[in-house]
């Protein structure tokens, strides 16, 4: 037997097995009373209540029910000194994707942020803002995408590194994205490929090298009327391997897969020259832990 098949569950909700209820029905047996004095079949009515008293009425109720709601509304208790109360253990505990203490670097190699935290936060850090980095346009264009490993790069793993990423980025795999020789878009385009860390976990760490996992969200495509590669957003994980330089957090290796995705929300998918504005007048974060 399914749930639907008893009273007031499933589609069947509200029904009932009373054979003699009715729609409105309230169950009781309507009494016919002998005939009053004016003629009314029911007898002597009810006297009327007075409207104006049941507002009233309601109107106080309904005040009551605001000032008990406004005085149990969130906030610090205060003590008899007027001093709020932050030790309550009553308040809620800092949520687990909150800032955990590192400040942002203020540093910058060129226009990459540069000198984080020798600690597993800082490396933490280093590697949002290098996948951030490394999932740019600017690592279309050959010039830029060397400026970048130079930067990100340990010393002994650039040349390498650069390789990898030069063969990625070939001219072929420009021409079939629909990109100049040079990485630039067709004129009336504009090229969008942004990388934004979404969380990151460090897998493991000591104070000379630590291997970081770093969760994005990434656009890629090309805007324009035209453009047989509208932009679409896609879920990935880059896995990055740190050194420590006596200075900063340099790259070793990286490697990338999909996922984990999110189900697709229902958003209005937005136009074309909308995803443009948006890409060119939104700028990018440096990221810390």
């Amino acid at each position: 037997m399914s749930l639907g098949d008893e009273d007031g569950y499933g589609n069947d909700a509200g029904r009932t097995s009373d054979a003699y209820s009715t729609i409105g029905g309230t169950r009781q047996t309507r009494t016919r009373l002998p005939d009053g004095p004016t003629g009314d079949p029911y007898g002597p009515r009810r006297p009327a209540r007075n409207s104006r008293s049941l507002i009233t009425f309601a109107g106080v109720v309904i005040l009551l029910l605001g000032a008990i709601a406004f005085a149990n509304m969130g906030g610090d208790k205060a003590d008899s000194n007027g001093k709020s109360d932050t030790t309550s253990g009553n308040k809620a505990d800092a949520a687990p994707t909150a800032p955990t203490g590192t400040k942002p670097v203020t540093g910058k190699n060129g226009t990459i942020p540069s000198g984080f935290a020798h600690n597993q936060q800082g490396a933490e850090s280093a590697a949002a803002n290098y996948a951030a980095v490394l999932g740019s346009d600017g690592m279309f264009n050959e010039d830029r995408r060397h400026e970048i490993v130079q930067a990100l790069a340990a010393s002994d793993t650039k040349e390498s590194l650069q390789a990898g990423f030069d063969a990625d980025y070939s001219q072929d795999f420009l021409a079939q994205i629909g990109l100049n020789s040079d990485g630039s878009a067709p004129t009336g385009s504009t090229f969008v490929n942004r990388t934004m860390p979404t969380g990151t976990k460090a897998k493991t760490y000591n104070a000379e090298t630590a291997e970081v996992a770093v969760w994005c969200n990434g656009l890629f495509g090309l805007t324009g009327e035209k453009s047989t590669k509208p932009v679409t957003s896609g879920w990935f994980t880059v896995t990055m391997k740190l050194t420590w330089n006596g200075s900063d957090w340099k790259i070793i290796e990286t490697g990338q897969k999909q996922g984990p995705t999110p189900v697709t929300g229902d958003n209005p998918v937005s136009g074309s020259d909308e995803i443009a504005d948006a890409v060119n007048g939104f700028g990018g974060f440096t990221y810390a832990r």
